[in-house]
């Protein structure tokens, strides 16, 4: 049964995509710690990033370096977290995760963004990817 994030790749389901390639899809989590909160997923079904073949886990990595560079341009935060957990959805994903405080890496702690919220914290971060 494909993953949401497949039906996501897939058009089934929308998502506030931020930047895209052959390989990989970035979008805002819709559930963030914090403003600019993306997830980075190969457009491959895997379960567990251990088991991404070389190239596809060194290519997801250096494209979620990219995007949170471009996230770093546009969201004011002092780093930007790149974390691998993989419990929520069974499909390889790199949380990154603007962060001023700890408190912005706890998963216990969300912010609610509106829709108008997500599309121009997704609108920023598109324009500084492709910028980059």
């Amino acid at each position: 049964m494909p993953t949401i994030f497949s039906k996501i790749i897939n058009g089934e389901i929308p998502c506030y995509k931020v930047a895209e390639n052959d390989e990989f899809l970035a979008f805002l989590d819709i559930n963030p710690n914090s403003t600019g909160h993306t997830l980075c997923i190969p457009k491959i079904e895997v379960d567990d990033i251990l088991d991404l073949d070389e190239s596809t886990y060194k290519n997801l990595m250096l494209f979620s370096r990219i995007v949170a560079k471009s996230i770093k341009k546009v969201i004011e935060c002092k780093k930007v977290s790149i974390t691998v957990i993989g419990l929520e959805v069974p499909h390889v994903h790199v949380h990154l995760i603007p962060l001023n405080t700890m408190i912005d890496a706890n998963f216990s702690n969300k912010v609610k963004l509106s829709d108008s919220d997500f599309r121009e914290t997704a609108k920023l971060i598109s324009t500084s990817f492709n910028s980059l």
